[in-house]
């Protein structure tokens, strides 16, 4: 723009001086006439021209340059100074770089230089100032405003410039466009409505194997279809119906999404969307982990993680199912499966040997089913199998029967057998329950009855089964209310030695003072206790009660307490013996424990490092119901008990068995051997008595001295003056 500028200005000046040389040849020999036609030409320019002599003083100005400057003709008669002009140029705002002196003596003291130079004024107004020198030393200049073309040009160079800045900025955005779409983690494409490629990124050229120097704007949708077709990434159909199927989502102008599974194995998500020019947009996501995720997620929430088999929420679905689809003339069965002696499993061989006899159980169980039926793994070592459809329920207790006897087979278990066996519980429906609730209610309910009844067989359910749980709950119910309540109650059984006829200490046994259904026996709630974990707070206020009333007594007499197995794997059991006996201030070697053989059965080690802890106390440790349980002898080995008590099973018929009176015999000689006293049990006659004691056992408990009685009645009887309890102990002398 500027060099146009500048072209024009040259031109311009060049006519200038042509001019003047074409009126110096045209002097008409008419004088004024040719003044007149001269003045007429001047004063009809675009430009302001003034004409002054080597004095610096005006010879001639046309209107123009009046007109640019606002001056009158007296301003610029002949003989002004063009100084006073120069002035007047200041006055209007003209802009310059020295003081206003300065500039105007600089201006009209020195020889007059050809050029131009450009003025700028404080109102905006832009001059264009060309001097041309006379031969005289005088000089000509013209004026020219070109505020105009200086405002356009400055306009065209905004525009120019604004041009190539969104020319940039659109470059920009072109590649962050083409950065953006070939970084994504979908492939995306664009097609017109001719079904022809507008633009694709990278990664659908990779997500479809495609070679890159054969996909490009404009090409047909069918083509890059056959590419994909020989690359292997297309789904299960052919390319007419794959073609098909894409142009009539194109066509459809609706936003669509479709699953797509390829048969590379791949899984991709096509999300379309229409464009208003009837093109489209679509993306394309690999969903191939995802989806493998989803189905493991999937599989996961519906399966045991340990067998594989069906968990409660799958067995729920496929029993709802079953029910629903028997007609009339047909029946489901549900067989509630426990596994018998699992736990010593898990506890002699260990956890991880127990998971594997639970994967050999679920692959047994898998064998003997239908493929309509439907087994699941409901915890620990549960399983439920959903038998449907059946005619009759003979089929159930034929299935029955096969599981017990195949999961009593023995297990092959890292080298060591392993034998177990199986208690099943079965209801049928619709009959026993027409709801999944209902029927696995009842089967669990049979379930109990089988392990009742001796374990190792089945039982059906029956409505009786219902009624017995009721009861069994609300004694729960009441057993929970009973300890802060204060309904039990400590009643004390004699010991009575056999040498000297003294009382050696007492047994303290619990009983239960229900609000309605009186004293309740140990052996109707005991048992429960036990199974609910109720008789860990039961047991501990047993050990502190016994202490309380025990340290009231004579300081021979000890105080005897039965530890449960499910007691005495309780962690805290230690803190509350040795609290119970700082609580009461009874001597540590006046209290016994009892425990039975059974409380070895877990956790040997364990059990065996309490037991010994005790001791150090100087707690005596008694071995309960000796010979009605697993009876080894390696228990008393391990640990030197300091009693045995010898089971009024075995005193009750020592009369009249032979059996028992060897059995007798040999746990006295056992017990005297090894430094223990024996202790009979359940003595109730003096015949009894005789033989207890002719075959060594050093203590007695029964009937035949006192039954068990409360505290305060020990107190009255035996402990309110010597003679009081000398009197009944003649029996034993006798």
């Amino acid at each position: 723009m500027e060099r146009s500028l500048l072209s024009e200005r040259r031109k311009l000046a060049a006519g200038k001086r042509q001019m003047v040389k074409s009126v110096e040849r045209a002097i008409d020999p008419e004088p004024a006439r040719a003044s007149w036609l001269l003045e007429q030409a001047i004063n009809n320019l675009s430009l302001g021209l003034i004409i002054f002599d080597k004095k610096r003083e005006v010879v001639f100005c046309n209107k123009r340059y009046m007109e640019i400057y606002g001056l009158s003709s007296e301003q610029v008669k002949p003989g002004t100074p063009t100084s006073e002009l120069i002035q007047h140029r200041l006055n209007l705002g003209l802009k310059v770089l020295s003081k206003p002196d300065d500039y105007i003596r600089e201006r009209v003291g020195s020889a007059v230089i050809p050029g131009t130079t450009v003025h700028e004024f404080t109102d905006g107004r832009i001059i264009a100032y060309t001097v041309y020198p006379m031969p005289d030393g005088g000089g000509m200049a013209t004026h020219d405003d070109i505020t105009g073309r200086e405002e356009l040009s400055t306009r065209l160079k905004m525009q120019y410039e604004l041009g190539k800045q969104q020319e940039e900025n659109l470059r920009i955005r072109n590649l962050q466009f083409d950065t953006a779409i070939n970084n994504m983690s979908q492939g995306l494409c664009f097609f017109d409505a001719a079904q022809r490629l507008i633009v694709c990124n990278d990664r659908y050229v990779e997500m479809y194997d495609l070679p890159p120097d054969r996909v490009g704007p404009g090409t047909p949708l069918a083509e890059i279809v056959d590419m994909r077709f020989q690359a292997g990434s297309f789904p299960a159909m052919s390319r007419d119906e794959y073609l098909h199927w894409r142009s009539n989502i194109a066509v459809s102008a609706k936003p669509t999404e479709s699953i797509v599974e390829l048969r590379n194995g791949r899984t991709f998500k096509i999300r379309h969307r229409p464009m208003p020019d009837l093109g489209w947009v679509a993306t394309h996501e690999d969903i191939t982990e995802q989806r493998r995720s989803e189905v493991k997620i999937e599989y996961m929430a519906h399966h045991d993680s340990l067998t594989g088999l069906a968990n409660r929420v799958l067995l729920n679905e496929r029993l709802e199912h079953a029910i629903g689809r028997i007609d009339r003339d047909e029946m489901v069965a549900v067989h509630h499966l426990d596994l018998d002696q699992f736990k010593a499993v898990n506890d002699t061989l260990g956890h991880p040997a127990g998971d594997k006899l639970l994967k050999i159980v679920a692959d047994r169980l898998r064998g003997l089913v239908r493929q309509t039926d439907t087994i699941a793994r409901m915890g620990g070592d549960e399983f439920v199998i959903v038998q449907s459809p059946i005619i009759d329920p003979a089929d159930a207790t034929s299935l029955a029967q096969r599981v017990i006897r195949l999961m009593s087979e023995p297990y092959d278990i890292n080298g060591q057998q392993a034998v177990i066996g199986a208690s099943i519980g079965i209801a049928v429906g619709p009959g026993d329950g027409s709801s999944a609730d209902k029927l696995l209610r009842n089967a669990d309910l049979a379930l109990y009855r089988a392990k009742g009844d001796g374990r190792g067989t089945f039982r059906f359910f029956e409505p009786a089964m219902d009624l017995q749980m009721q009861t069994r709950r609300v004694m729960e119910q009441d057993l929970r209310k009973a300890l802060p309540a204060g309904e039990f109650e400590l009643y004390y059984q004699p010991v009575v030695n056999l040498a000297n006829s003294d009382i050696s200490g007492f047994e303290a046994l619990i009983r239960w003072n229900h609000p309605e259904r009186g004293i309740v026996s140990p052996a109707a709630f005991i048992p429960l206790a036990e199974e609910i974990g109720f008789i860990v707070p039961i047991g501990e206020w047993v050990i502190r009660q016994a202490c309380v009333t025990a340290a009231r007594w004579p300081g021979h007499l000890r105080v005897a307490v039965n530890i449960s197995a499910v007691q005495f794997r309780n962690p805290g059991l230690m803190q509350v013996i040795v609290g119970a006996l700082a609580a009461s201030g009874l001597d540590p070697t006046r209290l016994e424990i009892e425990i039975t053989e059974t409380v070895l059965l877990h956790n040997k080690e364990a059990t065996l490092a309490v037991l010994h802890q005790l001791r150090a106390l100087g707690i005596r440790i008694a071995m309960d119901d000796f010979g009605t349980g697993y009876s080894s002898l390696t228990y008393l080995q391990c640990f030197p008990f300091d009693k045995i008590k010898i089971d009024r099973s075995f005193v009750k018929d020592i009369t009249e068995n032979s059996g028992s009176l060897n059995i007798v015999r040999a746990v006295a000689a056992l017990a005297n051997g090894m430094g223990m006293t024996a202790t009979a049990e359940g003595v109730e006659t003096r015949e009894q008595l005789d033989q207890i004691t002719s075959e060594g056992c050093a203590e007695m408990q029964g009937f035949l001295f006192s039954q068990p009685i409360p505290a305060h009645e020990i107190e009255r009887l035996f402990l309110s003056g010597y003679d009081a309890w000398k009197g009944l102990g003649g029996i034993v002398a006798a």
